[in-house]
């Protein structure tokens, strides 16, 4: 359900402190003044994060905000260890940023990381008196206390993995389009923001597939905060191409894009700088041919497409297209 999908969240985190070290002497029935035999605490438990490919949403660690790896367990009498702590394992989905709450500093990407990232080690049993006879002190009685954990507020932030990302005003098409391209089946309706979170689709394209991710619909004062463009944007930082698809029943479909770019631009200037290709959407309707001219007109040499994702016009094209600017997409157009 839409009211799930959290890309966003703070959460505590904190590392298992270790068990103390134990005070104790050997007590046998026939060896009355044993020495000491005071055994180690166990390590506390570290935290790590791991990347889930099946998750697509931090609404998991919405719900429960806490993740603490087990304290080690303190040692006991004959040299005996205490268990260590039980690690804490966090799942996140591809794309998540981890940083610092406090200070914003970025600690991990785990964009394409395999591997568990251990954000914390959990810390170290504390030594039994054992280990601090000596021939003048054979009776110590003290130990050690285990050490303490890390603990840390941290802001946990979703940034889809996609290899194109759809931006555009509300009801430009994005979703319809997704549908047809993809085997995505987002919501669709004849009204503004329709699409309120990130859709993910896959299309097959000749030899290879691309992943598609469309947003909801940016409106002028976007990077500002009008609407719900500026809460997603950064979903579209990690595509190496975006499709801008201008609706041409807008009266100006090349201030539309100007729009567009400058609120990408306002946002993040790298955004700006990714291979983009312009869309001319509902093709099928009247007066498009003339405004699909115009917008063309102002792009000057920037390619452009004109389509119906409803009639089928112009979509051969588009994946053409998105075929061959897939191949150079991450280099400046």
């Amino acid at each position: 359900m839409e009211s799930r999908f959290v890309d966003e969240t703070v959460i505590e985190v904190c590392s298992g402190n270790g068990g103390s070290g134990a005070v104790h002497f050997r007590r046998e029935r026939y060896i009355p003044r044993g020495g000491p035999d005071g055994g180690d605490g166990g390590d506390g438990g570290d935290a790590l994060f791991i990347v889930r490919n099946n998750l697509k949403t931090l609404s998991h660690l919405k719900m429960k905000h806490s993740f603490r790896g087990e304290n080690g367990s303190p040692g006991a009498g004959q040299r005996k260890s205490g268990r260590r702590g039980r690690d804490v394992l966090i799942p996140v989905p591809p794309g998540t940023l981890i940083r610092d709450a406090d200070s914003g500093q970025l600690l991990q990407d785990m964009a394409c990381r395999q591997e568990p990232w251990m954000f914390a080690r959990g810390g170290r049993g504390g030594r039994g008196n054992w280990h601090f006879r000596s021939s003048t002190r054979q009776a110590p009685r003290y130990a050690e206390s285990g050490g303490r954990g890390i603990c840390r507020r941290l802001i946990v932030e979703l940034a889809l993995i996609a290899d194109v990302g759809l931006v555009g005003k509300p009801n430009a098409g994005k979703s319809t389009l997704l549908s047809v391209l993809t085997n995505s089946r987002p919501r669709i309706g004849a009204y503004p923001f329709t699409t309120k979170i990130p859709n993910i689709g896959v299309c097959s394209l000749y030899d290879r597939e691309l992943v598609l991710a469309d947003i909801p619909g940016i409106i002028e004062g976007a990077s500002r905060g009008a609407g719900l463009g500026l809460q997603f944007l950064k979903h579209v930082s990690r595509t190496n191409l975006i499709l801008f698809l201008v609706d041409l029943q807008d009266e100006d479909p090349g201030n539309t894009y100007t729009m567009l770019e400058q609120e990408l631009r306002a946002f993040s200037p790298e955004l700006t700088a990714k291979t983009r290709l312009v869309v001319g959407t509902k093709m099928d309707l009247e007066g498009s041919g003339e405004r699909l001219g115009r917008l063309r007109a102002a792009l000057g040499d920037r390619p452009c497409v004109g389509i119906s994702a409803v009639s089928g016009y112009g979509m051969r094209d588009l994946r053409a297209a998105l075929a061959d600017l897939a191949v150079t997409a991450g280099k400046p157009s």
